[in-house]
């Protein structure tokens, strides 16, 4: 080195890091054209804790408070070194300040459905939402695994190694829970403690301490989705007979307006001979309607009549109340 590069070299004898936001979990200090003063101050705060790297390994490790750098408190870098006690020279040195603060409201979330066996429905995809925080504890760790030598690493970056991480957990938790669906909502609590413990060892793993997990909520796909809510509105859930009664009995005013009739209906629900089958059993219980004199006898002159009541209505022979009056009470005993 030559004279003048010693005098453009700059010494540091303040080490600090202020955080200016949030988000960040680790920064180097900038120590380019820099050396560290002997007897020069380092200031960690609270929620900090700061590491010396000397030639790519880890050194000395700090916690909060106001340390003066000597070789009394840099033990492990005076010895990587080979510093005698009379050192007092400035030298070279990586670093790094770590967040310790608890990282609250991060979210996680399943990017694709992810399928498990439930109990009730077989093999069904699901998705699932919620909140967690953690903290970094173990700086070594967390330095070696996750942030290396990068000059900033942030939760963002931290994120993206844990989604799978949470998706796997949740996965494993959700499949061996032998919880229904339906029941899901009500253990919510207990399916977060288990994702929470089964997450806890790999936070570990990568230096930083899980402190809290949630399940907010848990979907089915649509399809599904939509026959549940069907099953709930009619209040039968688990009567499937029942249910397929609802259906027909939904079915009918569309075959009613439709030109396909009930064939058409059967058509669109991909099961024809089912619904018909649950129609007549249903419409032979149903009692005469208050409007027609006479009670159909088959579910194809029920539809007959519904569709001669629902032109007499389009040419303002009959009312809206009286047809809608009709067509409530076959629908209520239909789902009796």
């Amino acid at each position: 080195m030559s004279f003048g590069s010693f005098i453009r070299k700059q010494f540091v004898d303040v080490l600090q890091w202020t955080e200016e936001g949030d988000g960040v979990l680790a920064w180097r200090y900038p120590m380019e054209d820099q050396e560290i003063q002997y007897g020069g101050q380092l200031t960690v705060r609270e929620s900090q804790m700061a590491l010396f790297v000397n030639e790519g390994r880890i050194a000395d490790v700090f916690g909060p408070g106001l340390y003066t750098l000597t070789t009394r408190t840099l033990p492990v870098l005076t010895s990587l070194r080979n510093w005698d006690k009379l050192f007092q020279s400035p030298f070279k040195s990586d670093v790094y300040f770590f967040s310790t603060r608890l990282q609250l409201g991060r979210r996680w979330g399943t990017p694709q459905p992810v399928t498990i066996r439930d109990r009730e429905f077989g093999l069904v995809q699901v998705r699932a939402f919620g909140i967690y925080s953690y903290r970094v504890v173990d700086v070594p760790a967390f330095h070696r695994e996750i942030s290396g030598t990068r000059g900033i690493y942030t939760v963002d970056d931290l994120e993206q190694q844990l989604r799978n991480v949470v998706v796997t957990a949740m996965s494993v938790a959700f499949g061996t829970a032998d919880v229904a669906f339906v029941d899901m909502a009500a253990n919510q609590a207990v399916l977060s403690q288990r994702i929470g413990q089964a997450l806890a060892p790999e936070f570990t793993r990568y230096g930083v301490a899980l402190d809290s997990f949630t399940v907010q909520s848990v979907s089915l796909p649509d399809a599904l989705q939509k026959a549940l809510d069907a099953r709930i509105s009619v209040g039968v859930s688990g009567d499937l007979n029942k249910f397929a009664q609802y259906q027909a009995a939904q079915s009918i005013p569309l075959a009613a307006q439709n030109a396909g009739g009930v064939a058409g209906v059967g058509a669109g629900l991909a099961a024809g001979a089912a619904i018909a089958q649950t129609m007549t059993g249903a419409l032979n219980q149903t009692a005469a309607p208050a409007t027609p004199p006479t009670a159909p006898s088959a579910p194809n002159d029920y539809v007959e009549r519904l569709q001669q009541l629902k032109t007499l209505l389009d040419k303002g022979l009959v009312t809206d109340d009286d047809y809608a009056k009709a067509k409530a009470e076959i629908l209520a005993k239909l789902t009796k």
